[in-house]
């Protein structure tokens, strides 16, 4: 079999860490969104696209999913989120942000909201 490229390797790395040590929020969002929960739609975690890793994605109707913990807080974090949801956007993609706190107080919430982004796709 062929070597990968040690940039492809070392995301993939990446992607299984970040997979493996996810936050009490990501975990309550994966669990309601995969295994095709959300009307049959399926998502991804912890997905390279593009020069990024998106939180959740479903790449069939082209939404990314954020959970924003604390690091997100910061204004360097800001300017990189704003660059990061550009790119998502010129390639196509509907980006949905949710700060961990909604997450874990109002999951219902969120669904829905993922919900009705993907009937609007």
């Amino acid at each position: 079999m062929d070597e990968l490229p040690r940039f492809r390797q070392s995301s993939r790395k990446f992607a299984r860490a970040q997979r493996q040590n996810m936050t009490r929020a990501e975990t309550m969002l994966w669990r309601a969104v995969r295994n095709h929960q959300i009307d049959g739609h399926g998502f991804r975690r912890q997905t390279p696209i593009g020069p990024y890793f998106a939180d959740f994605a479903c790449l069939a109707r082209k939404i990314v999913v954020e959970a924003d913990g604390r690091t997100h807080k910061t204004a360097d974090a800001k300017i990189k989120d704003t660059d990061r949801d550009a790119w998502f956007r010129r390639a196509g993609f509907r980006v949905l942000r949710f700060p961990e706190e909604l997450i874990i107080g109002g999951l219902p919430i969120v669904i829905e909201r993922i919900r009705a982004a993907l009937r609007e796709t």
